[in-house]
């Protein structure tokens, strides 16, 4: 267990008075023992990142970063990991021994856990020898981590519905850097993108409401909806009615806070059973 004391951590976004984050990484550190360790809530823009960032004394540990930091955390850090650079996003900082800022991307990794978790690249009848056919709708931060989680799961080729034609154009830097091929569907096509055997919804909350109405759900189908509040959305409960097997963004809170408490901490595994409890008991009081 590290031996320093008294460290700081913290979430970083605006607005961010929602964040659950607060409550995931405190059970951590009580579960492992940091009592001494403290995680809060800090509004800031992105206009105000790297100020704040250089204000920060030695006893901050690392900071989670919500939107809109994911972009500017590559600009006030030393260096980033290389999904981090090819997604051109990062969700979290980290201190290093010599002071710089290290900068990671803990949401692919934990899209990956969350996906593989539904069965997603199982190996099931659906997928040509276990590869999963992957359709993301959305091209903003989310999106990109989306396309790499895809490729981490082995598909060379997703399917990309956006509400904006430019959203394609601004997607295929990071499919180029992850050697994803991007096929574009218009938003109007969006229902006809739910034959893949993982959809990946990163759209803002009501973007997708309609599509609880037009989508012809396929045994098989994963659903992961990046939204966790309100919870279900309509989408995600249409999903449920047919049986359709369905991950929230809540899952993916805990998953990736699950790597950045590692990366903060240097302890693992993360205590995962107690920091999911608290972010349930904390979700299910909203």
């Amino acid at each position: 267990m590290p031996s320093n004391s008294g460290r700081r951590a913290a979430v970083c976004g605006k607005p961010i008075v929602h964040s659950l984050s607060p409550v995931v990484h405190a059970a951590g550190f009580a579960a492992t023992g940091l009592l001494d360790w403290t995680y809060t809530a800090m509004e800031c823009a992105e206009s105000e990142l790297a100020d704040r960032v250089a204000s920060l004394g030695p006893e901050w540990a690392g900071l989670s970063l919500t939107m809109p930091l994911k972009e500017a955390a590559l600009t006030v850090a030393a260096a980033a990991s290389p999904v981090a650079v090819a997604t051109g996003a990062a969700n979290t900082l980290v201190r290093r021994d010599d002071g710089t800022w290290f900068a990671d991307n803990t949401d692919v990794p934990g899209m990956v856990r969350v996906l593989r978790d539904a069965g997603v690249a199982g190996g099931s009848s659906h997928q040509q020898q276990g590869v999963p056919s992957v359709a993301v709708l959305g091209g903003g931060g989310t999106a990109r981590a989306a396309l790499a989680a895809a490729a981490e799961l082995g598909a060379a080729e997703v399917t990309v519905v956006t509400r904006r034609r430019e959203a394609l154009a601004e997607l295929a830097p990071a499919a180029a850097a992850l050697g994803v091929t991007i096929v574009g569907m218009g938003w109007p096509d969006a229902a006809a993108a739910f034959g893949a055997d993982a959809v990946i919804s990163t759209v803002p909350k009501g973007a997708a409401d309609h599509l609880a109405l037009q989508v012809h759900w396929r045994p098989g189908t994963v659903l992961f909806d990046a939204i966790y509040d309100p919870w279900p959305t309509p989408l995600a409960a249409s999903a449920i009615t047919h049986g359709v097997r369905v991950v929230s963004g809540l899952d993916l809170l805990l998953a990736q806070a699950i790597g950045q408490f590692e990366l903060f901490t240097g302890i693992s595994p993360a205590p995962e059973a107690a920091m999911r409890e608290a972010l349930l008991a904390a979700a299910a009081v909203r």
